[in-house]
């Protein structure tokens, strides 16, 4: 019997496990950031009405560079972009390797400062790029004079930045990311998947694209949105980023049904970004309740949570599933991360957070 052992693999992806989390049938799912309110009906009939109208049509290719969406899109972002400064991909995930592609690969080098989003090393391995492993602070902050001394000693080709951090929530000073841009001569790419989510007052670098042609700022609208079974990331940046890009996406990378259900989806916006209040809510209400019991907790800025667990970890996981509960062991030791869901999951993980937590 073949096992992946006996296949010619390429050696740097052997060993290697492929990204996931679990997918448990469990009562309480909180695990993965989703949105955990659904679609509502109303964009549930204009998403059916945009994609039934372009099946007759499925016998011809999409739009292979999806300008009716990328107009769309740099409409919602503001900030004086347009099509030209976009470009959509299936999640941030396929742009953030585009990315990898066009200004990294075999010889170049990537970097992030952890714990950060576990796929960026994974996606610099699938590409070639060697990954260099940065570190925050033990609080999980990080400064701009230890940014700027990583770099400065890696000199890497691509810098990964988080803003909101995902898993530990936080949000990133403006000065780091000044700081960092001054520092390296390659791509500062800044993953701001839950920039919704943000308190107010918190900055985008979206601001500050307009000076910095090395500066890409990716989204997605699979959390917000509640759009993450649509598949649908995307960047901002000088146009002239977008013109790379297109130089390694795959043809037709777009189909024409996501095109038409993310169009439709953002046309819908006001109904879908009427939950981001209600998570951000639930999301205090979880960091409230957690510290009023003495646990230890990272600010968020994000719909999800990083607490302490004073134990074991995965047993500590192992007990939330027991009660129904699911939630994520990223890798951290010593802390866990839950989704700020809606109030009755929120109720659900908090109850057992009393029987758990010390």
């Amino acid at each position: 019997m073949t096992t992946l052992d006996d296949l010619p693999l390429r050696d740097d992806l052997r060993g290697k496990s492929p990204y996931g989390a679990p997918q448990l049938d469990v009562a309480v799912r909180l695990n993965t950031n989703e949105n955990s309110y659904p679609v509502p009906d109303a964009v549930v009939e204009a998403i059916g009405k945009a994609v039934q109208a372009e099946l007759r049509d499925l016998n011809r290719y999409p739009d292979r560079d999806a300008v009716a969406l990328r107009t769309d899109l740099a409409g919602y972002l503001g900030h004086g972009l347009t099509a030209a400064h976009v470009w959509a991909a299936n999640g941030s995930n396929e742009v953030q390797q585009q990315l990898l592609q066009a200004f990294a690969g075999p010889g170049r080098t990537a970097l992030g400062f952890g714990p950060a989003y576990s796929m960026h090393p994974l996606l610099a391995a699938g590409t070639g790029t060697r990954w260099i492993g940065a570190r925050r602070g033990p609080d999980f902050g990080l400064t701009a004079a230890d940014a700027v001394a990583q770099i400065e000693e890696h000199q890497p080709d691509l810098v990964f930045l988080c803003s909101p951090n995902n898993p530990t929530g936080t949000a990133l000073d403006p000065s780091v990311l000044d700081a960092v841009l001054a520092a390296t001569a390659g791509m500062v790419v800044v993953d701001e998947a839950y920039a919704e989510f943000a308190r107010p007052g918190t900055p985008s670098a979206l601001g500050l694209l307009a000076g910095h042609p090395r500066l890409v700022v990716t989204r997605t609208m699979s959390k917000a949105f509640g759009f993450a079974g649509g598949r649908l990331g995307y960047l901002a940046a000088h146009p002239a980023v977008v013109d790379a890009v297109q130089l390694v996406r795959l043809p037709y990378h777009l189909s024409a049904l996501t095109q038409a259900a993310a169009r439709a989806a953002l046309a819908e916006r006001d109904a879908l970004l009427a939950t981001v209040d209600a998570i951000k809510e639930q999301r205090d209400r979880i960091v409230g309740s957690l510290r009023a019991r003495g646990t230890e907790v990272a600010d968020s800025d994000a719909n999800f949570v990083l607490f302490a667990t004073a134990a074991d970890q995965s047993a500590v996981w192992q007990a939330f599933l027991d009660r129904g509960v699911l939630i994520r062991d990223v890798g951290v030791p010593g802390w866990l991360r839950v989704t700020a869901g809606d109030p009755a999951e929120t109720s659900a993980f908090l109850t057992a957070a009393e029987e758990i937590l010390p």
